[in-house]
């Protein structure tokens, strides 16, 4: 009898605890009137940042939240905290976000989408953020175990995330009208970007930032500012302000005992589509090199990424590699892909117990005097330890060849 009696009490506490939490989060959302939920495949960070930094030059105390490579807060003036967190990444994070928002008082909110179940992405949506803006930057064939197994299936993923009757931006261009019918059904407008708004993003303006920024990302962030009454130069000028994503594609030069290599950053750039579109800015970029070295960071819960990586990297007939040191976990996955394409057993390096300090080493034995090594596949783990090496080592150099 005591022990019904106790459950019942701690039950009706869990649900008024519930209720307030509830309440909360309504007042904190209500007093935020510009919220913006950045989604897709490939560039939340990129643009979570620079929605926020043309937002911040445009007079609009904003503050934003990035979950990629190092999650951090971008608050008001421009100042970045990271996120400790204790465990695994967990939705709720953005109620906290939203609570923490109004004590800021700030106008917009920012969050980079969070979610990739496509059940979760919708009760993020629908039950905690309720955005006035939605961004879905892309939809490309990447986490197809999750939300595929074909791409228009992480389409109808993403579209768990449009508000109804509110306003969705995006540069997707495949699948724009199976996303524009899921807007229609929501009674959403769907801003997509066209050839005149790309064109408007001019290649002085690309030269203007401090790391290798897409024009399609920067497009998309000057449409979604300028619907809040943002002029497009004055968003402009605060996106080149900004700090880029730890992961951002970057370029850096160093002269080691002799040698120089160039490192390309494009780890965070880990689906078939985007890895090529690095790998070619990179030897277009710099050609004049000995050897062509790209390092692979595999995952062992990414086997379908390394399957289309490999299949991929080998269709580069005329770009291949002269080297692919393969690093990271289950690398035999990819290395079976790419034999299994075409790619000869002597251009592949396996590296998979090696340190970041022992990859490091090899690839100043094996690139000759000039070496090009773009990092590519993955982030996480290794790949930001040798993200890390190279960056400490060397001096960051611009690119001057922007592929759109």
């Amino acid at each position: 009898m005591l022990g019904s009696l106790v459950l019942t009490v701690l039950l009706l506490i869990i649900l008024l605890y519930g209720r307030e939490e509830m309440r909360k989060l309504r007042r904190s959302r209500n007093s935020i009137p510009i919220r913006i939920h950045v989604n897709g495949t490939r560039g939340k960070s990129s643009v979570t940042r620079l929605i926020a930094a043309g937002l911040r030059e445009g007079g609009i105390p904003t503050l934003a939240k990035t979950t990629g490579t190092s999650p951090k807060f971008i608050y008001p003036d421009g100042r970045e905290v990271s996120i400790a967190r204790h465990g695994s990444p967990n939705i709720r994070e953005q109620i906290a976000v939203l609570n923490h928002a109004r004590t800021e008082n700030v106008r917009a909110i920012v969050l980079e989408c969070m979610a990739l179940q496509p059940t979760i992405q919708k009760i993020s949506e629908d039950k905690m953020i309720q955005a006035t803006h939605t961004v879905i930057t892309n939809i490309l064939e990447d986490h197809l175990e999750v939300m595929g197994p074909r791409k228009e299936d992480v389409c109808f993923a993403f579209g768990g995330t449009v508000p109804p009757g509110k306003q969705v931006f995006t540069a997707e261009r495949d699948l724009l009208p199976v996303l524009t019918e899921i807007c229609s059904d929501r009674s959403a407008q769907v801003h997509s970007l066209n050839q005149s708004d790309l064109q408007e993003v001019l290649e002085e303006d690309l030269c203007d930032f401090r790391y290798f920024e897409h024009k399609e990302n920067v497009a998309l962030a000057l449409k979604v500012c300028q619907s809040v009454g943002v002029p497009k130069q004055t968003a402009l000028q605060g996106m080149k302000k900004a700090n880029p994503d730890p992961g951002a594609t970057c370029a850096y030069s160093m002269q080691y005992f002799g040698r120089q290599v160039t490192f390309v950053n494009g780890f965070a750039a880990n689906d078939p589509k985007s890895s090529r579109k690095v790998w070619d800015l990179g030897i277009a970029n710099f050609s004049n090199v000995d050897k062509r070295i790209a390092i692979i960071n595999c995952r062992s819960d990414r086997s379908e990424r390394s399957i289309q990586l490999g299949k991929e990297i080998s269709n580069w007939k005329q770009s291949m590699p002269d080297l692919l040191v393969l690093v990271g976990e289950s690398t035999h996955i990819l290395a079976k892909a790419l034999l299994e394409g075409g790619v000869s057993f002597g251009r592949i390096e396996i590296a998979e117990s090696a340190t970041e300090s022992e990859v490091f080493e090899r690839i100043l034995d094996l690139g000759g005097n000039k070496s090009l090594v773009v990092g590519l596949g993955n982030i996480a783990g290794i790949g930001l330890s040798l993200l890390r090496m190279f960056r400490n080592r060397s001096e960051f150099i611009r690119m001057k060849t922007w592929i759109s």
